[in-house]
């Protein structure tokens, strides 16, 4: 179907391969190339349709995003001008992030604009807590830690989007990941003063842009900083968790502060951390998206992780009519005070220094930990017991590779030494404190796996992908890193002593130049600035 794009046509709806509108004589076909099929969505100051791209082979679908204000008074379509302007100039300047939208086209047609954008194929958030119901509380941190980077790109680049909320974060079909959508509300001059004094006022805006309830007081006031978008992915994850508007929930009448705490069960660090986010004077909020993540870092209570450190498991699985299913990492307890006193308990299992227990899914795949372990099934009779001293049997390489197949992705603090796990594919697991001494990882896919403070002393990771892997205070002396992919990796605090890093692709990736200089690398050994190193001693 064609779908007409002129907001006074009286059908829009017109034959696949139609040229000319049948109800009104517009073009269907902009610039002789993209041709509307249907609406996606209205808002205040345009509207977005699903489109094909006739001047490319395939015809791939992309968006197109037309200016189209709900009030004609010339200074709202000045306004909505200048917003759609600043729309595409952002997202020319933000770059080709995987987990932003690209910009493809933009131009005017008779005083119209349009965009063409990147089609992101998934379900917003807020769509998903309306079909499934409100979020657990690992999926929120799941959240903040896609979210929050995405963030950190487009602060760093010294832009507000100012209009978090969940129907503007897509889950994308094709993998899981979050992608941050509308950008129509950006501001790409930050306001410095308020950062240093946030007490003073200076308006840098004409005009206040965000939602009603997400946006905080200082952008309603036409004052927005960086901690404006903390703020509202703050309130993102009060409505996941509680499936709640702000709307819907009452305001001290003193301080301000959204009253949200009587609504929740979730554990005291997440109080602790969305209090932080929440609060209402700038004074006291996280100033940027960087301090959030560091006070991820000090928390441990979930599953695989990514760069802020904190495990977190993997994203809800989908059925094909796009509501949320529970996987086996996460098993859906028949309440949310029972699923959140369930991970408090393994999270103080994990800072008392005892195992982490493994969830039943796994136990069902490697037999039940507390069967005396001449009865488990895939485990290696001969394998020593976990150091953790809870009694737990070694894990074999064919446990893994079951128990990762059927869903599985924390395996944090397991004994994990002198295995060979060659070639195997563990995309996103947490092996948060593993032992991997001596293990046999050659060419392994670990992308994105968490490996803090796990210890890697002589082992074998040539030619693995390990890309935006969290290594952050992993043992990795003498380690064999050959030809590893580490780009974007996270080797903070790393112990790279004697680790052979020849020919290994570093570009991106966290660490010093200190860490570097005990490490073994050669001409082919890419750096984290993207050049290649100097001749070296391998």
């Amino acid at each position: 179907m064609s779908y007409c794009l002129n907001p006074a046509c009286t059908n829009p709806n017109n034959a696949p391969r139609q040229t000319i509108c049948q109800a009104c004589g517009s073009k269907l076909v902009l610039r002789d190339r993209y041709r509307s099929t249907r609406i996606l969505g209205r808002g205040g100051f345009a509207t977005t349709f699903l489109a094909e791209d006739e001047g490319l082979p395939g015809k791939p679908t992309c968006v197109i995003k037309q200016l189209r204000p709900v009030v004609t008074a010339p200074h709202i379509l000045e306004m909505s001008r200048e917003l759609f302007q600043r729309e595409a100039e952002t997202l020319g300047k933000i770059g080709n992030h995987p987990q932003l939208p690209r910009l493809l086209d933009y131009f005017d047609l008779d005083q119209e604009f349009f965009l063409v954008q990147e089609y992101v194929k998934g379900a917003t958030l807020q769509q998903e807590v309306r079909r499934s119901g409100p979020f657990d509380e690992s999926m929120v941190y799941n959240v903040l830690e896609e979210v929050l980077p995405l963030l950190e790109h487009l602060h760093g680049r010294e832009v507000i989007h100012r209009d978090i909320k969940p129907a503007n974060i897509i889950r994308r079909e094709i993998d899981d990941k979050l992608v941050l959508i509308d950008f129509g509300a950006v501001k790409d001059q930050v306001n410095q003063t308020a950062i240093a004094n946030p007490d003073e006022h200076s308006t840098l805006t004409s005009f206040a842009v965000g939602t009603p309830g997400f946006a905080p007081p200082e952008q309603m006031a036409m004052r927005p900083v960086y901690a404006s978008d903390i703020y509202s992915l703050g309130v993102t994850c009060i409505y996941l968790l509680t499936g709640k508007s702000p709307k819907d929930l009452s305001y001290n009448p003193v301080s301000g502060d959204l009253s949200w705490r009587e609504h929740v069960r979730v554990s005291p660090d997440l109080q602790d951390l969305l209090g932080n986010m929440l609060e209402v004077s700038l004074r006291d909020r996280y100033r940027s998206a960087r301090e959030v993540l560091q006070a991820l870092t000090k928390q441990s209570p979930y599953s695989a992780g990514n760069s802020s450190g904190i495990p977190v498991s993997q994203p809800p699985n989908r059925s094909p009519s796009g509501a949320r299913s529970y996987s086996p990492t996460r098993p859906r307890s028949h309440s949310p005070s029972a699923r959140s006193a369930s991970r408090i308990r393994q999270y103080n299992n994990t800072r008392s220094g005892a195992q982490p227990p493994l969830t039943d899914s796994f136990s069902k795949v490697s037999g039940h930990l507390s069967t005396p372990r001449s009865t488990y099934t895939g485990l290696d009779s001969s394998s020593s017991l976990s150091s953790k001293g809870r009694g737990q049997a070694r894990l074999t390489p064919n446990a893994i590779q079951h128990a990762y197949g059927r869903g599985q992705r924390d395996f944090s603090g397991q004994d994990l030494r002198n295995l060979n796990l060659r070639k195997f594919q563990l995309p996103s697991a947490n092996f948060h404190e593993g032992k991997f001494q001596n293990t046999d990882l050659r060419d392994a896919i670990l992308i994105n796996a968490n490996f803090g403070r796990a210890n890697f002393s002589g082992a074998n990771l040539r030619n693995a992908n390990l890309m935006q892997a969290y290594m952050s205070h992993a043992d990795l002396a003498n380690a064999d890193l050959r030809g590893a992919n580490l780009s974007d990796a996270y080797l903070s605090h790393a112990n790279l002593r004697g680790a052979n890093l020849c020919g290994a692709d570093l570009s991106g990736a966290k660490l010093t130049e200190s860490q570097l200089s005990f490490a073994q690398t050669n001409w082919l050994t890419v750096y984290p600035n993207g050049k290649r190193g100097k001749k070296g001693r391998c």
